[in-house]
C-alpha cells in the first residue's frame, strides 16, 4: 500500500521544489521593499574622530556654486580671505572642531537612570518576596526572648571557666 514508483517520488519531489520557488520568490517580490540598500565599503568614509584627525573624504562631497567659488578663491593668498571665510572652508572639510568633539555628553544620565531603575526594581522584588514569600520571623529573634534566653544560660552556669558564664559577676550580679 505505502510501495512507491521511483517515477511517483521525483514527481513529488519535483512539485515540492517548484512550490518552495514560487513561494519564496513571491514572499521576496512583497518584500523588497524592505530590502536595505548595500553599502560599498570600499570606498573612503567620512568620520570625526579626535584619534584620526585626518577623514579619508572631506565632510561635504557635493559643492554648492557658493562653496565652489569659495573654493577658487582658496587658491589664492590666504591673506585676502576673511574670518568667516576661513570657517566656511574649514567646515567644507570637517563636521566638528576638536573641542566639539571631545565635548563631553549626557550619556551619565541615562546610565544612572538605569542603574536606579534596576535598583528600584530589584528592592520592590526583596520587599515583594519578605511580605509575601518568606514566613514570619521566629519568636526567638524577640529582644524579650533574647533576654530570657541569657538569664537562663547564666542560671545555668553555661561554661564557666572561659565561656559566657565567666563574663558575668554572680555576686554582683553584672557582667565582669
Amino acid at each position: 500500500m505505502l510501495h512507491l514508483t521511483a517515477g511517483r517520488v521525483g514527481s513529488l519531489l519535483a512539485r515540492r521544489a517548484t512550490a518552495a520557488l514560487s513561494t519564496s520568490s513571491v514572499r521576496m517580490a512583497s518584500h523588497s521593499h524592505d530590502v536595505a540598500e548595500s553599502v560599498d565599503m570600499s570606498q573612503p568614509t567620512y568620520a570625526d574622530c579626535v584619534d584620526n584627525p585626518l577623514p579619508d573624504r572631506p565632510y561635504k562631497d557635493t559643492l554648492t556654486t557658493a562653496d565652489q567659488s569659495l573654493k577658487q578663491k582658496e587658491k589664492g593668498p590666504w591673506s585676502q580671505l576673511s574670518k568667516e571665510e576661513k570657517v566656511a572652508l574649514y567646515r567644507l572639510m570637517f563636521c566638528q572642531t576638536f573641542p566639539e568633539m571631545k565635548q563631553p555628553s549626557a550619556e551619565w544620565k541615562s546610565v544612572l537612570g538605569g542603574i536606579f531603575i534596576f535598583l528600584g526594581f530589584t528592592g520592590l522584588i526583596v520587599w515583594w518576596q519578605k511580605v509575601y514569600v518568606y514566613p514570619p520571623t521566629p519568636r526567638t529573634f524577640d529582644d524579650e526572648w533574647q533576654a530570657k534566653q541569657i538569664k537562663r544560660m547564666l542560671d545555668m552556669r553555661v561554661n564557666p571557666i572561659q565561656g559566657f558564664a565567666a563574663k558575668w559577676d554572680y555576686e554582683k550580679g553584672q557582667w565582669k
